[in-house]
């Protein structure tokens, strides 16, 4: 497939990150600090260079002018991650830059002190090339080598990880459900980075994928709100009554909120997607021979989550050799499931118009499923052939493949040139996906 025309990516402010606190260095590890304190000083001594250019082929014209305090480096951001990963973050990255670069006086009205380079948000790319390239005075941005890292690799790990996913559901809808698994004020840019994945599986395959969100945090930084039906403890508020439970939820709840029923509260599966089903259409039935068909479209039933704990069988799930087979959701369980559906309506007694309303009703079914679910266990269902519709990920989405970030100088200028230096092992790369960044100071920044 032809790969899409990409926007530059543009610089966004961190949310919940003072500027002020960034350029302080409060949030950088204290060797970058001591580095950046260190090298002022000794700009401010005009301390030449005196030692042996050890990490250079050899010794280059202006040597003996050269002043460490003041020098000028390329710096480039990479990711080990194999065999590719998404770049997600970048905004925020050049954000960082740009409001933690410390402000020298009289700069209100100058270009920034740094020429950078990145590739755009959403970006495909492989393990060693630079994500992101700055070059500038290393004692002017060294500080802010820890937040531009951590910022990320965190986006970038949670993108990955959606982006597998959908690979490996073959483009079925993947519901974020990563809230639980850590501190609450990483919810936006963990929602932020798993839409970045839906747009870059859209971009590559051209199929279009629908984002679901659990909180309204994680969808803040795009503007949507979480979504969702039910926890096991409103059911249980119900004496276990799933069906009970979704007829309230019917009643009450805003006809905009998809109805979805969490059948494994009982560890019957089967049973109570059938049951629950053909409560919600004999309520949806009955309101339609009455004339009240808008009402009706309240008991409509969108879909039923299973959810099985990983060390139980459901009751309708044969014994296996394999536990996979056997324990937790299977793809055993979500077949019987599909099939208990489709074969509901036969037991209804109807004929006629409204015997292909109910055929249509609980084939429209949908089946969610949830419970330790990740890249590899979607592809064990998808290769099994099981009838999903959408898989609900969690910790798996801030677990996966290491996704973590290097920044190394790899150039110095040293009489006027550019010249690579660079720690044994690594040296300067180029990706073709680096695009130039304007960065102008924001007078905004407090």
């Amino acid at each position: 497939m032809k790969r899409a025309v990409r926007s530059h990516a543009r610089p966004a402010r961190l949310p919940g990150v003072a500027p002020g606190d960034v350029r302080a260095g409060y949030y950088s590890d204290a060797y970058f600090l001591n580095a950046s304190r260190i090298l002022e000083k000794s700009a401010r001594a005009r301390e030449r260079f005196a030692g042996k250019p050890l990490a250079l082929r050899q010794p280059p014209p202006g040597l003996d002018s050269f002043l460490p305090g003041d020098a000028e480096v390329e710096m480039q951001y990479f990711a080990r991650r194999r065999p590719r990963f998404i770049a997600a973050g970048v905004p925020f990255a050049l954000g960082l830059l740009r409001d933690g670069l410390r402000r020298p006086r009289g700069a209100s009205r100058r270009g920034m002190p740094l020429r950078v380079e990145a590739i755009p948000e959403g970006t495909l790319t492989r393990p060693l090339l630079p994500v992101l390239v700055v070059r500038g005075r290393y004692r002017d941005f060294a500080h802010l080598e820890t937040p531009v890292l951590g910022v990320l690799a965190r986006c970038s790990r949670v993108a990955t990880n959606v982006y597998e996913s959908l690979l490996a559901s073959r483009g079925k809808p993947i519901l974020f459900f990563a809230a639980r698994f850590d501190l609450p004020h990483c919810q936006r840019f963990d929602g932020y980075a798993y839409r970045v994945a839906i747009d870059a599986f859209q971009r590559r395959t051209g199929r279009r994928v629908t984002a679901h969100v659990s909180t309204d945090a994680q969808g803040e930084l795009w503007k949507e709100r979480g979504g969702g039906t039910v926890p096991h403890a409103f059911i249980l508020c119900y004496l276990g009554d799933t069906a009970e439970a979704l007829l309230s939820f019917c009643r009450h709840a805003p006809a905009s909120v998809r109805r979805v029923a969490l059948v494994d509260t009982t560890n019957d599966c089967v049973g109570e997607s059938v049951r629950t089903a053909r409560r919600l259409f004999e309520e949806h039935l009955r309101l339609l021979r009455a004339g009240f068909a808008v009402e009706a479209e309240r008991f409509v039933l969108y879909a039923v989550r299973a959810d099985t704990a990983p060390d139980l069988r459901d009751r309708s799930v044969p014994p296996s050799r394999d536990p996979r087979l056997e324990r937790g959701v299977t793809p055993i369980l979500v077949r019987m499931m599909r099939q208990a559906l489709d074969q509901a309506p036969s037991a209804l007694g109807l004929s006629g118009r409204w015997r292909r309303l109910a055929e249509r009703y609980f084939r429209g079914v949908r089946i969610v499923v949830t419970g330790g679910f990740g890249p590899e266990k979607i592809r064990f269902f998808e290769a099994q052939h099981a009838p999903v519709d959408m898989y609900g990920v969690g910790s798996a989405f801030l677990r996966g493949e290491p996704n973590d970030y290097t920044a190394d100088v790899v150039r110095v200028r040293v009489g006027g040139r550019l010249i690579t230096a660079a720690k044994a092992g690594r040296g300067p790369r180029r990706n073709p996906d680096l695009r130039p960044v304007r960065l102008r100071w924001r007078m905004d920044a407090p």
